[in-house]
């Protein structure tokens, strides 16, 4: 099962992007974010005939939220991210595909920090943190997927001096995401490559993409019986550089068999050690 996060910035803008590398990549589910798209205007019909079911959230002009599934319509299981009635904003989906509990998250950028829209990041990485604690108590199945305006750490970003006072890499929103990690969730991308830069991000302005001055942002996150299946992971990097592109490449992992499901002659590798691992 091969599952990937896509900030595709304006869905309609890239649709011919999506489909091409839908077609290429054949991912079985698909978490997408910013879809600057109202829900009248996503293009159900056309992600269908290229194969693909969808539930979504859409708002005009920013935001907007999609999970897409191959070969059948993912399962809705919610449309916003509990703990503040009050927040309209498009940025988290929930459903089933598979037997896997699937979240599309698109957390806030929170600059101009300090200001009001960094309180709203971490407030809103507050309530991330306690519904994911729920998950977690549940035993189920779950992968937490998106752009989550974060970049964990040094490595993480191509010049980290440059970056500093940004929301993205400020202290506060650093700590809320590796306390995720600590609460028991896998970082799927870096539990696959443990050194090196996994850029998912190139921003438009001063020749980003062209020099390779990037940051990770997407992530996929798993429960503990997911990690355990894990054994594949990277990003698409490639398509950010197409003509049209979103400033964000495709991220993704793969997952083996449940425990105690055989496996077709030829089937999945098995998935490399993580670091520290003995083999």
């Amino acid at each position: 099962m091969k599952i990937a996060t896509f900030n595709i910035n304006n869905i309609n803008k890239r649709l011919p992007n999506l489909l091409d590398w839908l077609g290429q990549a054949q991912p079985d589910v698909v978490c997408l974010q910013e879809l600057k798209a109202e829900d009248q205007a996503f293009p159900e019909a056309a992600l269908a005939a290229a194969g693909y079911g969808a539930v979504w959230r859409g708002q005009r002009t920013w935001n907007g939220v999609a999970i897409l599934s191959r070969g059948g319509a993912p399962i809705l299981t919610r449309q916003s991210l509990p703990g503040d009635p009050s927040d309209g904003q498009a940025r988290y989906i929930e459903a089933a595909v598979s037997g896997v509990l699937v979240a599309s998250i698109y957390l806030p950028n929170g600059n101009p920090n300090p200001g009001p829209k960094f309180a709203y990041k971490l407030a809103w990485q507050a309530r991330l943190a306690a519904h994911a604690a729920s998950l977690l108590a549940t035993g189920a199945p779950v992968i937490l997927a998106g752009d989550y305006n974060v970049a964990p750490t040094e490595a993480d970003i191509y010049q980290p001096h440059h970056w500093a006072g940004d929301a993205l890499v400020d202290p506060q929103a650093r700590a809320r995401f590796s306390g995720l990690i600590e609460a028991g969730w896998t970082d799927g991308l870096r539990a696959v490559h443990p050194t090196g830069p996994l850029w998912t991000f190139w921003a438009y302005m001063r020749q980003r993409w062209p020099n390779d001055k990037g940051l990770r942002l997407d992530h996929l996150l798993l429960s503990p019986g997911l990690a355990d299946r894990l054994i594949d992971a990277g990003v698409d990097r490639q398509v950010r550089g197409l003509e049209g592109a979103s400033d964000h490449a495709p991220a993704w992992l793969v997952l083996g068999p449940e425990r105690g499901k055989s496996v077709s002659p030829g089937g999945r590798p098995k998935r490399p050690p993580r670091k520290g691992e003995q083999r």
